[in-house]
């Protein structure tokens, strides 16, 4: 399945340095212009992820159609899993803590919106 790129102009998306797909140094020199990167090492890639999951989820936040949506939530995963990767967690051990967590404090179906800080 092709998909179409969605752009916008969100100002985080415009911070540089930043993490990009692997063929986006690619695309950028095909298109008659200078890629100027380098490779992170291990703490500045998880660092760059955790901000490119930041602007991922911005971008989701921002979308207005479901296509753009449907897009922006592909490249949140995508970015999960580059994370998690990195970071050496397996899907099953995650998996556990998504379940205990779901078990303790239930998950988000209820749409339940908590209006003021208890106190």
């Amino acid at each position: 399945m092709k998909h179409t790129h969605t752009e916008t102009d969100l100002p985080i998306e415009n911070q540089y340095p930043k993490l990009v797909r692997d063929n986006i140094p690619v695309m950028i020199e095909r298109d008659g212009k200078t890629a100027t990167t380098h490779i992170a090492g291990e703490e500045e890639y998880v660092s760059f992820l955790l901000a490119k999951l930041v602007e991922e989820a911005t971008e989701l936040k921002n979308a207005v159609d479901s296509d753009h949506r449907q897009e922006e939530i592909a490249d949140v995963r995508e970015v999960l899993g580059a994370i998690q990767a990195a970071l050496g967690f397996s899907e099953d051990e995650l998996r556990e803590v998504q379940a205990s967590k779901l078990a303790e404090r239930g998950g988000f179906a209820g749409r339940i919106i908590l209006d003021l800080k208890p106190e």
